[in-house]
């Protein structure tokens, strides 16, 4: 897996041992990134993050912050020998936490994001219970957008909360679906 754009372009990343994560392929991580243009400035939650590839992109390409969170220990060690690799270890932040319940860690913090990235496995019933916490918490910042990945499949609703489908574009088997803040 490399970086596929901005500062760190061409830069490899670690990947977690065994078959537990799929990361987001080049293609679908390049498209989503061209979608979404500069991401100057801004503070990013990568959730379900495994080794952290749209978190790290992110940052790549001109974000301030990024948090990963992840429930298991073994891709946060990978991810975390690519943020050393890159250099980015003063504005990332690492979290192990069991999702949705763990967002609520983050809603006490005080925490605010402009990118919500959500890459969990394919299936994965945790999927649609974080994308309700949120759309009804302060954690996706006023002019945020959500992104979701997920299988072709498994279709998400218009809407959560106060989040309202914008967009939805196709590669393959994979779908990304975005989501910002109802006007």
């Amino acid at each position: 897996m490399r970086v596929t754009g901005g500062e760190a372009r061409g830069r490899r990343l670690a990947s977690p041992r065994g078959a537990g994560t799929r990361p987001t392929s080049d293609r679908v991580r390049e498209s989503l990134f061209n979608i979404l243009g500069p991401l100057d400035g801004s503070c990013v939650l990568d959730l379900f993050c495994g080794a952290g590839t749209l978190g790290l992109e992110a940052l790549s390409r001109g974000a301030a912050c990024a948090w990963f969170v992840d429930r298991s220990h073994v891709p946060l060690r990978a991810l975390e020998a690519s943020v050393d690799a890159l250099g980015y270890r003063s504005r990332v932040r690492m979290v192990r936490l069991h999702l949705p319940r763990g967002l609520d860690v983050l809603v006490a913090r005080g925490q605010s994001f402009d990118l919500v990235v959500l890459d969990p496995p394919y299936g994965s019933p945790d999927l649609e219970p974080c994308l309700d916490r949120l759309g009804t918490g302060g954690l996706v910042s006023r002019e945020g957008v959500v992104v979701v990945e997920h299988d072709r499949d498994h279709e998400l609703a218009e809407g959560y909360g106060g989040l309202a489908r914008f967009d939805r574009r196709r590669y393959g088997r994979t779908v990304l679906t975005f989501y910002r803040r109802e006007a």
